[in-house]
């Protein structure tokens, strides 16, 4: 049943899911010291493993490619053998990369569920990452459903990929939020009917505004929950 807001009924009180993008919206930016030990282990400076890392990255997220031929095909790219110690070292750091967190998104999901509403993951995620991450976040269960590109094959901004996810949550994608950090990925969705917010992590009071400004406080403003233990495993 969808949340009942007092404001802006027309455009809020349809909203039964809120579906977040995992990467720099409940994660943070980044690793710094995860993408050095990368170099570190590859041997390559800032600007080849940069061109190397996301030169795959979208082949990685569809499934064309698996956590072990990703990393080979970026060795591959800039010229450098990897073994298997190498391989499993930069398996490990990738995960690391992307599991800093963005406590104040995190526990906003956590108040959203203990309010009744339902919560969802839309994630370009590659199959090593998506377990890495779920075997570190325990607080992932929570959510009502994690869609990891992965194991759909497509990934964000192919059209597919959210008409399938509103699918698997047995909602139109007018009831949906899905609050992304990429514009190709929110205005693709835009184009099928979701509800919409671009988040940018260096500002998350922007984010907080634009949610007040188009009626959405009292979703905002669910009920508090105990200080969330972000731990990871």
């Amino acid at each position: 049943m969808p949340f009942p807001y007092s404001e802006n009924p027309a455009a809020a009180s349809r909203i039964d899911t809120v579906l977040f993008d995992y990467g720099q919206v409940l994660s943070g930016p980044p690793d710094p010291t995860a993408w050095a030990r990368m170099r570190a282990i590859t041997g390559l400076d800032e600007a080849r493993l940069h061109e190397a890392y996301w030169k795959f990255r979208h082949d990685y997220d569809r499934d064309a490619l698996t956590g072990p031929t990703y990393w080979q095909a970026v060795a591959d790219n800039a010229g450098i053998t990897i073994d298997a110690a190498q391989l499993a070292a930069l398996l490990t750091a990738d995960i690391d990369l992307w599991t800093s967190l963005n406590p104040p998104m995190v526990e906003w999901s956590a108040r959203l569920q203990r309010a009744g509403i339902h919560t969802a993951i839309l994630s370009n995620i590659g199959d090593c990452m998506a377990h890495g991450i779920v075997a570190k976040f325990p607080w992932l269960s929570a959510f009502n459903q994690c869609i990891w590109s992965y194991a759909l094959h497509i990934a964000k901004p192919e059209p597919a990929i959210y008409l399938k996810t509103a699918e698997a949550l047995n909602t139109a994608p007018a009831n949906i939020l899905f609050l992304d950090d990429r514009e190709d990925n929110i205005a693709a969705a835009a184009a099928l009917g979701f509800q919409t917010i671009l988040y940018k992590y260096a500002d998350h009071a922007a984010f907080e505004r634009e949610m007040r400004q188009r009626g959405l406080a009292s979703l905002l403003d669910s009920e508090p929950v105990a200080k969330l233990n972000l731990t990871a495993r």
